[in-house]
Formats: C-alpha cells, sequence, structure tokens
C-alpha cells in the first residue's frame, strides 16, 4: 500500500507558550498525575487485598481504576515533557499509537460507566437474583466486551486517520494526538472522518450514558414503590451516589466534546475539556469513592492498621 504521509512527526503547541505558567502547570499536572497514580493504585490494592471487596460491583470498580491509570498516561507523560522542552514533537507512527490508544481506554471507560449501572441496578432491583445475574462468567464477559467495544471504536479511527495525506503544516493545537486537531492539518478530505467521528464517537459515549439513566429511572421508580422506609431508600440509593459522582464529571464533558464535531471547533475549548476527563477526572475517581464508600475506607483502615499498627503506650 502506497503511504501518502509527508509528514513525518507532529509538533505540539501545547496548552500555553508562557514559559512561567508552563512551570506552573507541570507541578499542577504532575501532583494530579502522582494523585491519580497513586489513588486509583491504592483502590487496586484494597479490592485485591480484601476478600470482603471480592464481589461485582469492587470488580467493576477495580477495572475502572485500572483504565483510569492507563488513560492518564497516555497523554499526561507527554505533555509533562512538552513544559520542559522547547520542541514538543511526536513522530508520526506514535501520535497514531497515541490517538488509538486514548479513544480505546476512553471508550472502554464510557462503556464500563454503564456496564456499572446495570450492576447497581440489578443489586438494588434484584437483590435475591443478583449473585446468579452478577456470576464471576458475567462480570468477566461484560469486563471483556467493554475492552472489545473501546479497542474497535478507536481502531476504526486510527485506521481512518492513518489513510489521510499530511502534507503540512504539521503544528498540532492541543497537548497530544486527537482525532480533531489533526483533521484540521490533513491534506485529503476528510468528510468520512469527521461522520466516523460524529456517529461513532456519539454512540460510543451517548448509549452508555442513557442506559445508565435508564438504569436510575429504573433504580429510583424500584425504591419509591417497593420500599416503604425513607431509611432503606437513602440506603440503597447511596451506594450509587460515588458512580452518579463519577458519571457526572465524566459523560458531560466527553459528549459536549465529541457530539457534534467540526473542523471549526475551538481548539482552546477542546484543550480545556479533554484536560478535565483526561487528566483531572482519573485523578478525583479515587477520591469520590473513597469518601462516599464506608466499605472502602473500612478496609483501607484494616490494611493500615495490620501493615501499619499504632505503638501502645
Amino acid at each position: 500500500m502506497k503511504n501518502w504521509t509527508e509528514v513525518s512527526e507532529f509538533i505540539f503547541l501545547g496548552l500555553t507558550n508562557d514559559h512561567r505558567l508552563q512551570q506552573v502547570l507541570f507541578i499542577l499536572f504532575l501532583l494530579f498525575y502522582i494523585a491519580c497514580l497513586l489513588g486509583n493504585g491504592a483502590i487496586l490494592a484494597v479490592i485485591l487485598a480484601e476478600s470482603r471487596l471480592h464481589s461485582p460491583m469492587y470488580f467493576f470498580l477495580g477495572n475502572l481504576s485500572g483504565l483510569d491509570i492507563c488513560y492518564s498516561t497516555v497523554t499526561v507523560p507527554k505533555m509533562l515533557s512538552g513544559f520542559l522542552r522547547k520542541n514538543h514533537s511526536i513522530f508520526f507512527i506514535g501520535c497514531l499509537t497515541q490517538l488509538h490508544f486514548f479513544h480505546f481506554l476512553g471508550s472502554s471507560e464510557a462503556v464500563l460507566l454503564g456496564v456499572m449501572a446495570y450492576d447497581r441496578y440489578v443489586a438494588i432491583c434484584h437483590p435475591l437474583r443478583y449473585t446468579l445475574i452478577m456470576n464471576k462468567w458475567a462480570c468477566v464477559t461484560l469486563a471483556g466486551a467493554t475492552l472489545a467495544a473501546g479497542f474497535f471504536h478507536a481502531l476504526v479511527h486510527s485506521v481512518a486517520t492513518s489513510r489521510l495525506w499530511f502534507c503540512g503544516p504539521n503544528l498540532i493545537a492541543h497537548f497530544f494526538c486527537d482525532i480533531k486537531p489533526l483533521l484540521k492539518l490533513a491534506c485529503s478530505s476528510t468528510a468520512l472522518n469527521f461522520i466516523l467521528l460524529n456517529l461513532l464517537s456519539s454512540f460510543i459515549a451517548l448509549s452508555p450514558f442513557f442506559f445508565t439513566l435508564l438504569s436510575y429511572f429504573y433504580i429510583i421508580t424500584f425504591l419509591f414503590f417497593k420500599v416503604q422506609s425513607w431509611r432503606n431508600r437513602w440506603k440503597a440509593f447511596s451506594t450509587c451516589a460515588s458512580h452518579l459522582s463519577v458519571v457526572a464529571i465524566f459523560y458531560i464533558p466527553v459528549i459536549s466534546n465529541y457530539m457534534v464535531a467540526s473542523a471549526s471547533d475551538s481548539s482552546e475549548k477542546d484543550m480545556i475539556i479533554t484536560v478535565l476527563y483526561s487528566t483531572i477526572t482519573p485523578a478525583l475517581n479515587p477520591l469520590i469513592y473513597t469518601l462516599r464508600n464506608q466499605e472502602v475506607k473500612s478496609a483501607i483502615r484494616k490494611i493500615l492498621n495490620k501493615n501499619f499498627p499504632l505503638e501502645r503506650t
């Protein structure tokens, strides 16, 4: 197959050209990245170490933490290096690889949040059948399906982008290789790419989002009509609070960024929105689940007391 690509590398313009601001942003995003690694790593370790957390809910939470670590790692280290270097460049093949894994992991997380909503629906509305429906095989199958959906969604975009002709300029108005900034640099027609971006990205984001809303509609209906005690209603719904918070801070910026994509979209707006769900959200997710989940907090305290017992006087 003939290679139409004349541009061998791209140069990122990044978030800002102000050197002082770059130093501040380097420290800020480094702290977010460390928080993401430590927070999600701690949740993974606690779920693996504590037998009480070996349930479908925490299995999917562990998957979410793993995806958050990988998702943030795709973009943040490269962005941090850009704050320290004058020439922040990436080879064409590296750019396509970054694009693929960013959309692979991001799409997988979007689908996984929908799966987690279904898990809460079964747990609350069908508690007696919960262990039967959400058995080990079903959980592994659902987790595998989320990764497969994300992988093939990303594959379509990376293959379609790789077939474009880039003849210059090679300056990407972004801090990583995303689809829309690359399409603006293409010298060949991008009509098919924008159709795929609008259709597939909207589908992969909106489908699990509406499925999540539908699941919570059934949950709320069940609690109001089947559960008489307000205390029991709140106790049941409180298990969903962390998930709802994560859904809100992930889906809203993603949908606003990709639902209606065009070549005239603001690069600045895109970068700010992308920073929210690719850098800040993965760092906040462990905090949200830790603060709102008593089982996770008690498991962490148990492990800390076991490994670092307080000295008695």
